[in-house]
């Protein structure tokens, strides 16, 4: 029997997997949507990784597809209940960010200036 070190990390790797984030968070934010318009409202994403990360998340139950097979067909995406309780959890790293983003990139410039202890390193 193996022992989980991290209860979280299953959840981390499915939620906060490359673009399942920016993707759950739209449409928990905007509701229901076309494919189309995910991909418009998400920058950066390519057709394929959208496809795919979407489907990874309708497996996992976390986004529900809706197809309508009329002319030309369409699909619609929105995120299931189970993806709504995540809610609170966007809107508590939200809020982490907001206080603390700024503090975050002082301490990485504060790291990369040279400090005395780099300069006094061996040549």
């Amino acid at each position: 029997m193996s022992v989980q070190v991290c209860p979280v990390g299953p959840v981390v790797d499915i939620v906060f997997s490359r673009w399942a984030t920016p993707i759950l968070w739209t449409l928990n934010e905007y509701g229901r949507q076309r494919f189309v318009e995910l991909q418009r409202g998400i920058e950066g994403i390519t057709p394929k990784v959208l496809t795919q990360r979407l489907r990874q998340l309708e497996r996992d139950g976390l986004v529900v597809r809706t197809y309508y097979p009329e002319v030309p067909p369409r699909a619609e995406y929105e995120i299931s209940e189970l993806g709504r309780s995540l809610g609170p959890l966007f809107a508590t790293l939200a809020e982490w960010s907001t206080a603390n983003l700024d503090r975050i990139e002082q301490a990485r410039l504060d790291y990369d200036e040279p400090t005395e202890r780099s300069s006094a390193q061996c040549p």
